[in-house]
């Protein structure tokens, strides 16, 4: 067994940071301002004597890794927000952009790829970290089958994750690095105004329900609220994602990372009325794009009475991104035998994180503190 797998994690598996601080490097985490990027960046960052870099369109203010303004949807731009990171070993891609139908995204999301790999092509690449999702396996279309496992043959419905994969398979046999793809579901963690992310869509519309009198109700069908799902903490996917640059059992592979459990969001959403101190009631399907933006009201007097941290309403939730989990009416199921006996063996109890989570958004002012 290699040295980097020699270290014992007391969460089970390998320890990440251990397995990583013996072979020092320079991490590069490109879309470090959004909740996957960002964690990845502050994960690398706690490895010793790493040098750690975040590349990104938006603003990192007080962030531990240095941050490279950064527009990587062009070759020039690229190019220009990378010329400071030409020593690079280990590039995380997290960059994404959400525009036009899926062809455009494919076009836009492999453009990305491309153009950070070729800004990097004098770069000493010894691994590339990417992240699909659920969408490989059809979690966007009417079912799939359950549990995914990452040898399960694509869909004939393109995606850009299958174009990404192909480029870097490519690019890495060409110069010899080494890749990893990482699947994640529903992640969740909070970075700041980032709205594609299903906590801050749940802590919102709980905060607005209480400051109304109103008990807490799962806001989708009743078909969404009894199916298995399933969701991946960024904490824990950012230890992953550390573990993969460096475990020679995931060069090359594909994995699917979640928590390890499944839950159903009518008792999930039970357990976190409890937890906030509110009465729960029966689902209640309605559209969160359509309602939820006439309570921008609310939430302004919640900010001026609580101190909130104030990011425009607008960008503080992706209320779409809610609509199309919490109307998701079958099992969202993944198989993560492949990446525990690959060696990463942390799971989470996903309705307990979430409580977790929703106290921290309070403690740093994001949202009112429940009690």
């Amino acid at each position: 067994m290699s040295d980097v797998n020699a270290t014992a994690s007391p969460l089970g598996g390998l320890d990440p940071i251990a397995g990583a601080a013996q072979h020092p490097g320079v991490a590069l985490v490109a879309g470090s301002a959004g909740v996957i990027g960002a964690h990845a960046a502050a994960e690398y960052a706690r490895v010793p004597s790493w040098t750690v870099r975040g590349a990104a369109r938006r603003a990192q203010p007080d962030v531990p890794w240095q941050p490279l303004p950064a527009d990587l949807s062009t070759p020039d731009g690229a190019r220009e927000g990378l010329a400071g990171a030409r020593d690079t070993t280990h590039l995380v891609f997290a960059a994404y952009v959400e525009r036009g139908d899926e062809r455009q995204q494919i076009e836009d999301n492999t453009a990305l790829l491309r153009h950070t790999l070729d800004a990097l092509a004098d770069a000493p690449l010894r691994h590339v970290t990417l992240y699909q999702g659920g969408k490989a396996y059809g979690a966007h279309l009417p079912g799939f089958r359950t549990p995914a496992r990452e040898s399960d043959p694509r869909l004939l419905v393109p995606n850009f994750y299958y174009a990404q994969e192909d480029l870097l398979r490519a690019e890495a046999a060409r110069r010899g690095f080494g890749v990893t793809m990482l699947r994640p579901e529903g992640v969740v963690g909070y970075a700041t105004g980032n709205p594609m992310n299903i906590l801050m869509v749940v802590a919102v519309h709980a905060a607005i329900s209480r400051e109304l009198g109103l008990p807490l109700r799962f806001p989708g069908s009743r078909a969404a609220a009894e199916a298995l799902y399933q969701v991946t903490d960024a904490e824990l996917l950012a230890r992953a994602t550390v573990w993969a640059g460096s475990a020679p059992a995931a060069d090359g592979e594909v994995f699917n990372v979640t928590n390890g459990d499944q839950f159903r969001w009518a008792h999930a959403y039970a357990a976190i009325a409890r937890h906030l101190g509110m009465e729960h009631d029966e689902p209640q399907d309605f559209s969160l794009s359509s309602v939820m933006p006439m309570h921008a009201e609310t939430w302004g007097r919640l900010v001026e009475r609580h101190g909130l941290v104030p990011t425009p309403y607008e960008r503080l939730v992706g209320w779409a991104f809610g609509d199309f989990l919490f109307h998701s009416g079958f099992d969202n199921v993944s198989s993560t035998v492949k990446v525990r006996r690959a060696g990463f063996g942390e799971c989470l109890d996903s309705v307990d994180r979430f409580c977790e989570l929703l106290d921290r958004l309070a403690e740093r002012g994001v949202v009112p503190a429940s009690r």
